[in-house]
C-alpha cells in the first residue's frame, strides 16, 4: 500500500499545532497533515466550550492526559498531577482561558539566552499582534483581525472592586492593560472567550480552515516514532484509535506535542541522551543530552477567605442552578460565561527582580483546593504563584513502550531562593486580603488558616498542598549551548535534518505568566521561518512602570 507524502506533517493539535496547520496550508501548493492523539473538540461538548465548566474538562479522562510526576522530593514525596489537553486545541481546550503574554523583560532575556535579537520583545510583539483579535483598542500593543478572539473580563462582581481597592491600600498600583505598556500592577485579564464561549486554538485557527483541500486533520492518531533515513527525519508512525499502526511521510516533520510529549517522542525515536536510550533498546540517531532536561513550571496555591455577605459566586456550585445557568449560557450571558478568575495582580517579591515575579489572581468564589479543607458557602480566594522559580526538572522515558508515560519530575522548592520567594508571595497575598476594603465582608482566612504564620509553617503548608501552575516549558530549549536542542534561528532539531520543534518546549525560559499567548507567538513566528518569509519588523512602543496609588480607582473596562 503506497504511503502518502506530505510537505509538512505536524505532530500535535494543540496551541502551536493548530497555528501551524492554518499558516502552512494557506498556500494551496503545500500538503499539510495534522496528527492529534486526542479526539475532536465537538461543537456540543459543553465541558470544552462553557468557560465555567473548565473544571469538568480538567477532570475528564477523555479530555486530559493526566500525567503524574515522580515523587517530588521537596513536596513531601507527593506525586503531582499534571493536566494536559487530550483533544484538538490541546490544553487551550481545558485551561482557565486567561491570556497574558508575559513581561517584556522575559523576552529580552530570551534574546540573551539564545544569542539572537530576533527573540527579544520588539521582535516578538508583531507576532503576538498577528495572532490576536483583541477587544482592546490600543493598536500599538494589541492585534485586531487575527484568528485568536479575545475579550476583556468584566470583573463585575462587587468583590473585584474590593480586590482592586485593597491592592491600592496595600501600596500596589493598577494597570488598565496586562498586555500593554505596563504589566506590573492589578488589572482585568484578557481572556480567549467570545460571546461566552471558549476560543481555543482549534476554534481560532483550525476550524475556520478545515475545508482546505490541502489540509488533512487526523484525530486519535497517537504518534509513536519518528523514522529517519540516516539523520534525516522522513516519516512518522502513529496508532489510530483501534491500535492499528500507520506510516505517513513528510518532507518536514514538525513536533508540537508540548513540553512532555515532544521530548518523549524524540527519545523514543533515538534523539536524546544516547547513554540513557541505548539500554532501553532504542537505536541512537543523534546524541542530544538536553532533550527532556531543563523543565520549568510554576507552582500554585490558593489563599481563601470566607465571605460574610452573599456577594460571592457560590450559587454557581449549587447543581439546582445549573439548568438556568446552561440556558443563559446558550444565549451568551450569565455566570457560566465566566472563567471565574477575571483579574490579577503582577507584583515583585524583591526589588532586584527585572519583572514582577508573583501573580495574585482573584476569584469571587472559594473553590476546593486542599482536600483537607473543602470550600463551602460564600467565599473568595487568591490564586498565588511565584513566576521565577530556579528549580529545574526533567522528562525522561522509562521504556521503549510509547504508551507508558515518561518519568516527570520538577524538583519544586529545591533551593533556598525559591522557598524565600514563596514566603514573600504568601505574605503579599495576605497583605492584600487583610486591607480595610474587605472589612465588611471578611469572614476570616480558611487557607492556609490562622495556624500557618511563621516562615517554616508557610513553607510546610506550600509543600503539603501546592499544585502545578500548568505551565511546563523548556524541555527542548532553543539555543547554542551544550544542553540546547533546537536552533533558535530555524527551530530545527540540532544534528538532524527535516525535523523541527514548535511548542512551549523550545522556550529558553518560562514567562512570568500563563504560556498560551507565548506559544501562539512562537508558532506564528515559526511559520515565517519554515516558509522562508521575511520576518516581521521589530516594533518599539513605549514602556512604563506603575506607581503605588492611594486612591480607589478601578482599572477601566475596555470594550
Amino acid at each position: 500500500m503506497p504511503v502518502t507524502t506530505y510537505d509538512f506533517v505536524v505532530v500535535g493539535g494543540g496551541a502551536a499545532g493548530c497555528v501551524l496547520a492554518n499558516r502552512l496550508s494557506a498556500d494551496p501548493r503545500h500538503r499539510v497533515l495534522l496528527l492529534e492523539a486526542g479526539g475532536p473538540d465537538y461543537w456540543w461538548d459543553v465541558f470544552i466550550h462553557m468557560p465555567a465548566a473548565m473544571g469538568m474538562a480538567m477532570n475528564s479522562r477523555r479530555h486530559n492526559w493526566n500525567y503524574v510526576s515522580e515523587p517530588e522530593p521537596h513536596l513531601g514525596g507527593r506525586r503531582i498531577v499534571h493536566p494536559r489537553g487530550r483533544v484538538l486545541g490541546g490544553s487551550s481546550s481545558i485551561n482557565a482561558m486567561t491570556y497574558v503574554r508575559g513581561n517584556r523583560a522575559n523576552f529580552d532575556h530570551w534574546a540573551e539566552l539564545t544569542g539572537m535579537s530576533d527573540w527579544d520583545y520588539a521582535h516578538c510583539l508583531p507576532y503576538f499582534r498577528r495572532a490576536e483579535d483583541s477587544a482592546v483598542v490600543d493598536d500599538a500593543y494589541h492585534g485586531h483581525g487575527g484568528p485568536q478572539g479575545l475579550d476583556v473580563a468584566p470583573a463585575d462582581n462587587p468583590l473585584f472592586e474590593l480586590f482592586f481597592e485593597a491592592a491600592q491600600q496595600a501600596g500596589f498600583g493598577l494597570t488598565d492593560d496586562l498586555n500593554g505598556a505596563q504589566q506590573e500592577g492589578f488589572g482585568r485579564f484578557e481572556r480567549f472567550i467570545r460571546h461566552g464561549r471558549r476560543v481555543s486554538s482549534s476554534r481560532a485557527y483550525l476550524h475556520p480552515v478545515k475545508g482546505r483541500r490541502n489540509l488533512e486533520v487526523r484525530t486519535r492518531a497517537y504518534a509513536t516514532q519518528i523514522l529517519f533515513r540516516g539523520t534525516r527525519a522522513n516519516a512518522v508512525i502513529y496508532r489510530d484509535g483501534r491500535g492499528a499502526e500507520h506510516v505517513v511521510r513528510g518532507n518536514e516533520i514538525i513536533l508540537s506535542g508540548g513540553a512532555f510529549n515532544t521530548p518523549q517522542l524524540l527519545q523514543l525515536s533515538g534523539v536524546g541522551d544516547t547513554s540513557a536510550l541505548t539500554p532501553l533498546g532504542i537505536d541512537a540517531v543523534q546524541h542530544l543530552p538536553g532533550v527532556g532536561e531543563q523543565l520549568e513550571d510554576h507552582l500554585a496555591v490558593h489563599v481563601q477567605h470566607k465571605c460574610t455577605q452573599p456577594l460571592s459566586a457560590a450559587p454557581m456550585k449549587d447543581k439546582k442552578n445549573w439548568p438556568l445557568m446552561g440556558a443563559q449560557w446558550l444565549l451568551g450571558r450569565g455566570p457560566a460565561t465566566s472563567n471565574i478568575f477575571e483579574a490579577a495582580g503582577f507584583v515583585r517579591s524583591n526589588e532586584d527582580m527585572a519583572f514582577p515575579d508573583v501573580i495574585i489572581g482573584f476569584a469571587p468564589l472559594a473553590m476546593a483546593f486542599d482536600p483537607e479543607h473543602p470550600a463551602e458557602g460564600h467565599g473568595y480566594q487568591c490564586h498565588v504563584s511565584t513566576m521565577a522559580a530556579r528549580a529545574r526538572g526533567s522528562v525522561r522515558i522509562a521504556s521503549a513502550d510509547p504508551t507508558r508515560q515518561p518519568r516527570i519530575i520538577l524538583n519544586y522548592l529545591d533551593n533556598a531562593r525559591d522557598r524565600e520567594d514563596w514566603i514573600k508571595a504568601i505574605r503579599i497575598a495576605r497583605e492584600v486580603l487583610s486591607q480595610p476594603a474587605f472589612r465588611d465582608v471578611d469572614g476570616g482566612e480558611t487557607l492556609p488558616g490562622p495556624d500557618v504564620r511563621t516562615d517554616d509553617e508557610i513553607i510546610a503548608w506550600v509543600q503539603r498542598v501546592a499544585q502545578t501552575g500548568l505551565h511546563p516549558t523548556g524541555t527542548c530549549r532553543m539555543g547554542h549551548e551544550e544542553m540546547s536542542v533546537v536552533d533558535p534561528g530555524s527551530l530545527r532539531v540540532l544534528g538532524v535534518d527535516g525535523l523541527r520543534v514548535v511548542d512551549a518546549s523550545v522556550f529558553p525560559s518560562v514567562p512570568n505568566t500563563q504560556t498560551y499567548a507565548a506559544t501562539l507567538m512562537v508558532a506564528e513566528k515559526a511559520s515565517d521561518l519554515i516558509l522562508g518569509r521575511t520576518p516581521a519588523a521589530p516594533e518599539y512602543p513605549g514602556t512604563a512602570r506603575p506607581q503605588p496609588s492611594t486612591g480607589t480607582d478601578v482599572p477601566a473596562v475596555v470594550s
